[in-house]
């Protein structure tokens, strides 16, 4: 049974089938996807979607299977880009960075009629290869759809290269440079240029943009509760299935780098909670990586999210994820026992200031205590054992003084022990045992 679109979801709809050019700003968690994938059924040809690597199957592979089950649909993986095209599917799901593989083989665009740009910032830079790219192979589809919940997260200069994405230019100008000076002052100082926004010009731009941009608010939108949880479940790559059901099997795994050895039943258990986050300990306390897809996957789901709280079960997880911020320029906090009360307040107060963008914090070290209001969104980078833990944790940013509806987000390797601990902390059953009974079957 296909569940009915809520009202703005079906509005959506409508303006994309009455609109072949369409920029999509409504927020995080008000179910673009779905809008567009009702959409897609209705229109004649292939789609062609390109969003983040991390999101291809849990959110467009597992959305098209609920909602548009009649639909065809492939990955144009790394091994073989080709291979959805040639199959025939209706959709194709791409990653940003095989646009410019996609630009290269344009043979492969027959019979294709829609573009559809998931978090598009991903393509802002106008200089960046991949924006050259997907620039090139707009010419290709009638139909164009970008989907962003953060269109312009640092200028108005974000906004540029995503709109000649749609329409080519016509509304802001095709030329940058035009467009920068039109919006922007410049102001030199010591030999440096830099370009300031003029007064009032992000309302004047949203004006050039109105008649095909559609947004709708989450608070507005959403008929749920003021707290609601998304479960987004993932697959393991086929090697790091193969190492963690070899771990499940045999109680070992061996490395170069050393041996991971389960002595008992309580062990596997934890061994296998590490293993399916991606990063497991040896013997001796070195991390060893299996995987990185659920640290790309929790930093997409930030950068898509105004602020949130993340919260990390082992030190490697908060490595994994400092690394990945950092790299990707994500401002951040972290609260766990190797910080002072000092540092934990003055991290608290940044986030709230909205100085920082995300803390990194282990429950046991943020589950009291803390008023994280300026958040929206609890992120579980993999399941706690502790049902406490797990409820007081969620309360940080829901609690009095939260003026937005929020979030709680599951991160759960599907097939895995992860599924049955998330299951126990629903139903509040705490003990290992309740894990244990999963590795008997």
């Amino acid at each position: 049974m296909i569940p009915e679109p809520f009202k703005h979801q079906a509005e959506t709809t409508n303006f994309f089938l009455e609109n072949p050019r369409v920029f999509c700003t409504s927020d995080p968690g008000t179910g673009k996807t779905r809008s567009v994938l009702d959409a897609i059924k209705k229109v004649e040809g292939r789609t062609l979607v390109i969003a983040p690597k991390s999101i291809l199957e849990p959110s467009w592979g597992n959305d098209i299977k609920k909602f548009t089950p009649h639909l065809t649909y492939g990955i144009a993986d790394a091994k073989d880009r080709a291979k959805p095209f040639t199959d025939n599917v209706d959709v194709v799901l791409i990653n940003h960075d095989g646009v410019k593989w996609v630009r290269d083989n344009t043979q492969y665009l027959t019979g294709f009629t829609t573009l559809v740009v998931d978090e598009s910032t991903a393509f802002k830079h106008h200089t960046a290869q991949r924006s050259k790219a997907c620039a090139a192979i707009t010419p290709y589809f009638e139909r164009r759809i970008l989907l962003t919940g953060t269109p312009n997260p640092n200028s108005i200069l974000d906004i540029w290269h995503q709109m000649k994405i749609i329409d080519d230019g016509e509304r802001l100008n095709p030329s940058f440079w035009k467009f920068r000076a039109s919006t922007h002052t410049p102001i030199t100082m010591g030999g440096f240029t830099n370009w300031e926004e003029k007064e009032g010009i992000q309302t004047a731009i949203f004006g050039l943009i109105q008649d095909i941009n559609i947004r709708y608010k989450f608070e507005d939108c959403i008929e749920i509760p003021e707290n609601f949880t998304t479960d987004i479940s993932f697959d393991l790559s086929p090697k790091h299935r193969a190492l963690y059901n070899e771990l499940k099997r045999t109680s070992l795994l061996e490395f170069k780098q050393g041996a991971i050895t389960a002595v008992n039943a309580a062990s596997l258990a934890t061994k296998l909670l590490q293993a399916a986050s991606g990063i497991i300990y040896d013997a001796t306390g070195n991390p060893i990586e299996l995987n990185s897809d659920r640290h790309e996957l929790i930093t997409d789901l930030i950068e898509q999210r105004d602020q949130c709280v993340v919260a990390f079960n082992w030190k490697h997880q908060r490595d994994a994820l400092v690394k990945l911020a950092t790299k990707r320029g994500i401002s951040y906090g972290i609260i766990d026992g190797s910080k002072s009360t000092d540092d934990r307040s003055k991290t608290v107060e940044m986030f709230q200031n909205g100085d920082i963008k995300v803390i990194y914090a282990h429950p046991a070290s943020a589950s009291h205590g803390l008023t994280l209001t300026r958040g929206t969104s609890t992120i579980w980078a993999s399941p706690t054992q502790n049902a406490e833990h797990y409820e007081q944790f969620c309360r940080r940013i829901y609690r009095a003084g939260q003026t937005k509806r929020t979030e709680t987000v599951h991160i759960t390797a599907a097939n895995t022990l992860e599924e049955r601990a998330y299951t126990n902390l629903i139903n509040k059953r705490t003990k290992m045992q309740d894990l244990l009974e999963l590795l008997e079957s």
